[in-house]
């Protein structure tokens, strides 16, 4: 009962971002999802670094742990939910969620990382602003406390 799925419809059907990057770290996977969340066509994407999206301050770190992944296919993530900043095309600030895959080659070396991205700006910047209002509050109660107990 099992039908045959085609994983480039799939991948170009969902609402994720999905990008996959080879050994090297050359995108070698960019869906429309990952078009309208990060602003390059796959045409522009395709073939060039992640640099495109990480934000300078963090590449350093993020390609120490991308070549100690590939050298040594494991990677410490696993299933865990990585939140992290990120940069559209126009310079804009985002904040996406995602999770990543090692993918192997039949010989079973580490071939690329798969990603699936959510962007998650908006619930970002909402807690943000959540944030600062709790800590407004928690002042206006501690000023009020100590005035009380005089």
């Amino acid at each position: 009962m099992s039908a045959a799925i085609d994983f480039s419809q799939l991948v170009a059907a969902v609402g994720d971002a999905v990008v996959v990057t080879d050994a090297k770290g050359a995108i070698t996977v960019w869906n429309p999802a990952a078009e309208r969340m990060f602003g390059f066509s796959a045409s522009e994407a395709l073939g060039q670094s992640l640099d495109l999206i990480i934000p300078e301050r963090l590449r350093g770190r993020h390609w120490d742990g991308y070549h100690k992944t590939m050298e040594t296919g494991h990677t410490k993530y696993g299933s865990d939910l990585l939140r992290v900043p990120a940069a559209h095309k126009d310079g804009r600030a985002l904040s996406i969620a995602f999770t990543v895959a090692m993918l192997m080659s039949a010989e079973g070396k580490p071939a690329a990382i798969a990603a699936v991205i959510r962007d998650e700006t908006a619930r970002f910047t909402e807690e943000r602003v959540l944030r600062k209002r709790v800590a407004e509050l928690e002042g206006q109660l501690a000023a009020s406390t100590t005035e009380t107990s005089r």
